[in-house]
């Protein structure tokens, strides 16, 4: 069985939890037997020789923007732009010799059996759509049975069963909270739901909003959840030497600080987690973790204060833009406690990752995260801050409450392991091939 599976998270250096989500859909594939096949958008034209245009790729996925950044408009892109014909495009295929070095790239390009790339791919389907309200056709030599497109793009393979991971639909239930153009975004969610082989998502929350919007019955949309799959080195345990890498790293003590990782962004609400932290008045610092998305600055104001000026107790939150996955997940083994009271989301791929490390949660009671936390979570209303610095204080002093969280939250990250995510992929897989 060979199965496709899109590069278009997967390429990104700072990738998002739809980075991740790929990354453990390309394991459970292998797991089942499966074999891969990867798409990218990256810069390939069909004239470069064979032997080139593996060191060609990589050298281009290591210039590979960021989520948010975009190409700069050339003459020859806006020239290809105005001459885009309904026509199938041709990937190229980019050999894999094994003579590359992979080194950091290897969480971007996970083992495959072929690559393909077509230039631009991705950025070229939406204007694509934009022009004849229908996904681009890409093709490749002997098709995959099944080409798995993890996020909603408009595209489709020819000759392969098209499937989409539809992880949640924050543009059009919460359109204040997101910059995308809602009226494109929704009609190729249509397009995808009338035309695809097969939708997936991620949690009951995001498969009753999804089917809801749609008019869709929803068995027609599978819910395969994600995975605690924190990769595959093991994670340091919470002894003597992951107390040293905190202090020579961060200067943080193991179990002395509370941890927010996600995007800087309107629905995250990371402006209420400050202003509850700050009005809670402990003294164990928070260490927020993620790159400014759109509308960043509302979120951090507290933080920044004016005139040069600095609330009493901004000094004690710690800001890190970005961090590599392992050392991501090192400093969520080491916090006493991740805070994510998160105003939507359509898993929540974070507070999963936490439990699966045993780090105690305090979370939003609304959307998938009390379906992804069970009763393994310390649950509040993510619009109420005078709740919220409550429970920050119950956290923090409560080492009881602490350890029964961390104790539930190992045994109900089992409910979401990677041998089940494997097994509820088969499934999908061979439902879509009777």
């Amino acid at each position: 069985m060979r199965i496709g599976v899109d590069g278009y998270n997967l390429a990104l250096p700072a990738g998002t939890g739809v980075a991740s989500y790929g990354r453990a859909l390309c394991r459970a594939i292998t797991a089942i037997g499966g074999e891969i096949d990867l798409i990218y958008g990256i810069a390939m034209r069909p004239e470069t020789p064979a032997p080139m245009r593996e060191t060609l790729f990589y050298s281009r996925l290591g210039e590979q923007l960021s989520l948010g950044q975009k190409p700069k408009m050339t003459l020859r892109r806006r020239a290809l732009r105005a001459a885009m014909l309904p026509t199938v495009r041709k990937a190229v295929e980019v050999p894999i010799s094994g003579k590359v070095i992979a080194g950091d790239m290897v969480e971007r390009v996970p083992p495959a059996r072929r690559i393909f790339s077509r230039s631009g791919l991705f950025e070229a389907s939406v204007h694509y759509f934009r022009r004849y309200g229908k996904a681009m056709r890409i093709e490749v030599p002997e098709p995959p049975a099944i080409m798995h497109w993890t996020y909603p793009v408009p595209v489709e393979m020819v000759g392969a069963r098209n499937v989409y991971t539809l992880h949640d639909i924050v543009p059009l239930v919460m359109p204040y909270a997101s910059l995308e153009d809602k009226a494109y975004y929704k009609a190729m969610l249509q397009w995808l739901v009338d035309n695809a082989s097969g939708l997936c998502t991620v949690s009951e929350a995001s498969r009753h909003d999804i089917s809801g919007m749609f008019g869709m019955a929803a068995d027609r949309i599978d819910n395969l959840y994600q995975a605690a799959d924190l990769g595959e080195h093991p994670v340091m345990p919470a002894g003597d030497d992951l107390r040293l890498w905190l202090d020579r790293l961060f200067d943080l003590e193991l179990g002395g600080y509370f941890l927010f990782a996600g995007a800087i962004e309107p629905k995250k609400n990371v402006g209420r987690l400050i202003e509850a932290y700050l009005q809670s008045g402990v003294e164990t610092p928070l260490v927020i973790v993620g790159r400014e998305g759109w509308r960043a600055e509302p979120e951090l104001r507290l933080l920044r204060g004016g005139n040069g000026a600095q609330l009493k107790g901004a000094a004690r939150i710690r800001r890190i833009d970005y961090l590599p996955r392992a050392q991501l997940l090192r400093l969520m083994r080491g916090a006493r406690a991740m805070l994510f009271p998160s105003l939507y989301e359509g898993f929540g791929l974070p507070v999963l990752e936490a439990m699966a490390l045993g780090t105690p949660v305090l979370t939003s009671n609304i959307s998938s995260l009390p379906e992804v936390t069970g009763e393994a979570a310390m649950h509040v209303d993510p619009y109420d801050v005078d709740a919220m610095a409550r429970a920050i204080v119950a956290m923090d002093g409560d080492s009881a409450l602490r350890q029964r969280l961390s104790a539930l939250g190992l045994s109900q990250s089992q409910r979401f392991s990677k041998e089940r995510f494997e097994e509820r992929v088969a499934l999908f897989y061979e439902k879509l091939l009777k």
